[in-house]
Formats: C-alpha cells, structure tokens, sequence
C-alpha cells in the first residue's frame, strides 16, 4: 500500500470519528443516550472496519492476538534473522540449556552432540534455520569486524573453519569441545589474528517500540488516537505482506 493510500485513509477515519463524536457529544438521555452511545459504537466499528478493510466486528489477522503458528526463517548471507523474534540474548540462554550434553560427532540432541550440531540446534529452539556444518555456518548472517565489537549470542570460527564456539560477553564462550568432554562454558581463547569470522544472526538487542504517530495523536483523545494508531499499524501490516 502506498503512502498515499495510508494517508487518505487515515482522513477517512478521522472524518468518521469526528463526526461520531458529535453524535455522541448531542444532549440525550434515559435509554435514548445509551441506544445512541451503542449506535455510535457499531457505527465506528463498522468506520473503522470500512477503512482497514476488514469485515465488521471482526479485528485484523495482525492485531487478532492469537498465537502465530510457528515459522523458521533463515538468516541468509548478509542478512539478520529478524523474522524469528530472537535476540542475541536468547542464544545464549538457550544454548545454557545444554549445559553438560556429551560430545558426540555428528550429534544434534540432548544424547550427544558436536560443535556445529549444538549451534543448529540452539537456533532451531529459536526459529532459525541454519546449516548443519561449520563452513556453511561461517557464512550465515552478517560479519562482525573484531572480538571488540562481538556481542552475546555471536557466533565465532576460527581459521580452517574446523570448529564453532558461541560468544556470550564479558570474554566467555559455550561450546562442545572434543570426544570425552561434555557443552561447557570457559574462557575465549581466540584472539582476532586467529579467527576466519564472527557472525551475527540475529539482533543482539530487541528493537526499541515505536511511539504512535503524529497523525493519530492529533485528533481526539487517547482512545481514538489508539484506534487509529491501530489501524494505521495494520494497513502497514498488510501492505508490506503483499
């Protein structure tokens, strides 16, 4: 949808919803005012459906607050999983949660796993798709130039690409070390000399909300103001899915 087109419709709301409001604003009483507060109500709902196009008395699919069915996005060469919702945080505390599983080559469970098999599966818990070996793995999100701008939950490959620990801050890494030894937590022992590449794959911080804008805290009060900040967010929504 383009910018025209969200404007255009915000006025449309706005005309709607003034003219609603003096409606309700009219003197009225008894049973007369509530009938003309509920005539009001179903009149603006069906504005408002009218101008999101959605049916009236029903809410947009984006806004209908039911638990998304899960979905796995993949963080391509040079792009960052954002579409999973994870944060760098959310690597390391899930990669925590295998703590202690034995090393075992080729391995992607709790009953044993190697290094690249770990970092496949801490991502999967995540909605992330990722490769099941190293070098391929060196390649997913975007490159981080140096162990001082390493975040939690980068990822870190040394040369020859042979082996995959993850970053966690304060100079700690997770990883599955070798036959006979179990995921465990120790200090990094890479220096930047000794590294192929850090990789992000996803936000090491969660976006910041946006505030409302300033077409929908211009007119009314705050409940109109949200309804149509609602509405714009869902035209947004539906525009950029087409």
């Amino acid at each position: 949808m383009s910018v025209d087109a969200v404007l255009s419709r915000i006025d449309e709301i706005r005309s709607r919803i003034d003219a609603l409001r003096a409606d309700v604003s009219a003197p009225t009483g008894g049973a007369a005012s509530t009938a003309g507060s509920a005539a009001s109500s179903t009149a603006f709902a069906d504005a408002l459906a009218t101008a999101t196009g959605t049916a009236p008395g029903t809410v947009p699919a984006a806004d209908a607050g039911a638990a998304s069915p899960a979905t796995s996005v993949d963080a391509g060469r040079g792009s960052i999983a954002t579409g999973s919702g994870a944060t760098g945080a959310d690597v390391v505390a899930d990669a925590k949660k295998y703590l202690g599983v034995p090393y075992v080559f080729g391995g992607t469970t709790r009953s044993g796993m190697d290094c690249s098999g770990l970092v496949q599966t801490v991502f999967k818990d995540l909605g992330v798709t990722m490769p099941r070996v190293v070098p391929d793995q060196a390649d997913m999100g975007v490159p981080v130039g140096s162990l001082k701008d390493a975040k939690p939950g980068d990822l870190i490959v040394p040369k020859g690409e042979q082996h995959i620990v993850i970053y966690l801050g304060d100079g700690k890494v997770l990883h599955a070390p070798r036959p006979g030894k179990d995921v465990r937590i120790v200090d990094n022992w890479y220096k930047d000399s000794d590294i192929a590449t850090i990789r992000r794959i996803v936000p090491s911080d969660a976006p910041a909300a946006s505030a409302a804008t300033p077409a929908a805290r211009a007119v009314g009060g705050a409940g109109s103001a949200d309804l149509q900040t609602a509405a714009l967010l869902s035209m947004m929504r539906s525009g950029s899915a087409a």
